[in-house]
């Protein structure tokens, strides 16, 4: 089986640049075979992975973006994945048990493991609207107004308040990382604290018809770098979770994040969750999309599902 391990150089703020020469030097001694080739955009790995024969290995070095932006390449070509972990939020690599471990142990696990096959999800979705204000110039390139978009994701698919965040994380100081980057992200959208009308349907049956803060979908237990949104969720169940803040004030919102920051947010009576094979999404007003953190511009009416088993990658056992 062919190999190609994709560095990101700008994840993690662009500190896993540095990692471009060890990386080199270890695959020199350990894995001569391997190939290695630094991704500077998004069109660039996508490319590469493309190039691949069919069912190969890839490696990916970054974190849930980073993996997100590849991932249809990866589905494309019927390829197998496994993770090196460097990246802000790390919520995959939370699920695949990678979380904390040095690259060069997680290179190991990549050359030695059997994959397993990890459910993805699929959200489709027309973009009403993407401003080069709000986007990287390399996330521009796949996105076009008034266009139907299919979306795949490996940990989570936000609408409303948690896109925002996510938006303003993405754009925040680079020196900080991990969940202090969302939480100082949550604090300035509480600024701009705003509500939308949805109607949800899952699995075809409508649950929800009012204002609500967010209607997110969770393949992983956590999301946001760590907050454990659906700590039961699981990427191997064959079902996607859906986390619903129903219409609370700004100030029910700051009363609410201790509690989500600490997964003691599920019996709380304006949280509502539940399992889904399928989902629908309409809301009363263009409201802000996020796939895996990565921003992606405004929508009123999203259908997500999911698809079983769909990606081989490697976990710690």
């Amino acid at each position: 089986m062919r190999t190609l391990l994709v560095l990101n150089p700008h994840a993690a703020g662009g500190k896993a640049a540095a990692l471009a020469k060890p990386l080199k030097t270890w695959l020199a001694k350990n894995q001569p075979d391997w190939q290695l080739a630094i991704a500077h955009n998004v069109a660039i790995g996508r490319r590469l992975i493309d190039a691949m024969p069919q069912g190969s290995r890839i490696v990916l070095v970054g974190g849930d973006g980073t993996f997100n932006q590849m991932l249809p390449s990866l589905l494309a070509g019927q390829h197998s994945a496994a993770l090196v972990p460097y990246g802000s939020g790390n919520d995959l690599a939370r699920a695949l048990g990678l979380r904390g471990l040095s690259w060069r142990k997680a290179l190991a696990l990549a050359a030695s493991q059997t994959p397993q096959r990890m459910d993805i999800g699929l959200a489709e979705f027309e973009v009403l609207q993407v401003s080069k204000d709000d986007q990287k110039d390399d996330q521009l390139e796949s996105q076009k107004e008034n266009r139907l978009h299919s979306v795949p994701f490996a940990s989570s698919f936000t609408t409303g308040f948690d896109s925002s965040v996510g938006l303003r994380a993405l754009n925040g100081p680079k020196w900080l990382r991990g969940l202090p980057r969302y939480l100082l992200a949550t604090v300035r959208e509480l600024l701009h604290f705003r509500k939308w009308g949805l109607v949800v349907l899952a699995d075809g049956k409508p649950i929800y018809t009012t204002e609500a803060l967010f209607a997110s979908t969770l393949n992983t237990p956590t999301f946001g770098a760590g907050m454990p949104a659906v700590p039961h969720a699981s990427i191997y169940d064959g079902q996607l979770n859906l986390l619903l803040a129903k219409n609370v004030s700004v100030w029910q919102t700051i009363l609410l994040l201790p509690d989500l920051l600490f997964g003691k947010h599920l019996n709380h009576p304006k949280v509502h969750t539940q399992p889904f094979q399928t989902l629908q999404i309409k809301s009363d007003t263009t409201i802000p999309l996020a796939a895996d953190g990565e921003y992606l511009g405004t929508s009123q009416n999203i259908h997500i599902r999911i698809l079983k088993g769909q990606l081989p990658i490697v976990a710690k056992s």
